[in-house]
């Protein structure tokens, strides 16, 4: 006799591994779309951004879940989930992972300068930049030595003011685009440090 109850809830042992095998590959579908289109997808969400996210998870829980059982499918599948976080959050440990995983910065302006082709290149328009500006205090473009997009999909600005470590602009796209003035500079081996 069918238990109805049960087929509701659990799934076979082939059933498990279509669950997890869509998991992985659309798991997989989504790191790769979010290294296309850069971290800017991931940054502060307008209204529609929202949607597109909502509709992403529902189309992918519908593909990893397809036709089994409701309960014992998404248990497999939010475990799935939850062990290639944890394998992504291990390889962005290693210096070959981290590159892998994650976006690199990419540099959206330069002393008081929009780099138009920077912009294009993590697909962020100059309103949001603007935008980004105005909710960092600023109240003039030349008041920044540097804004950029950071692989979290938040907008970093620096002030102008203190010379900027150059360590801190190490991996960033666009970097070599920083005038020289803006940079710390470092001592010399051996160069004598001056007295404050």
């Amino acid at each position: 006799m069918l238990d109805p109850l049960g087929d509701l809830l659990w799934l076979t042992p082939t059933e498990a591994l279509a669950v997890v095998l869509a998991t992985v590959g659309m798991y997989l579908a989504m790191v790769l779309l979010v290294r296309v289109l850069g971290p800017r997808m991931l940054g502060a969400m307008s209204s529609y951004d929202l949607v597109a996210i909502i509709a992403f998870g529902a189309v992918l829980g519908r593909a990893a879940l397809g036709e089994v059982a409701v309960l014992g499918g998404g248990l497999v599948a939010l475990l799935t989930l939850v062990g290639l976080q944890a394998v992504a959050g291990g390889l962005r440990a290693m210096p070959f992972g981290a590159r892998a995983v994650s976006s690199e910065p990419v540099l959206l302006l330069a002393d008081g300068r929009v780099l138009e082709k920077q912009l294009r290149r993590a697909h962020v328009s100059p309103a949001e930049l603007a935008s980004r500006l105005r909710l960092a205090g600023v109240a003039r473009y030349d008041d920044v030595a540097v804004a950029l997009l950071e692989p979290t999909g938040a907008i970093s600005v620096l002030r102008r003011g203190a010379p900027i470590d150059p360590e801190l602009l190490s991996g960033v796209v666009g970097a070599h685009l920083v005038p020289e003035d803006l940079l710390a500079r470092r001592p010399v081996v051996g160069e004598a440090r001056p007295d404050h």
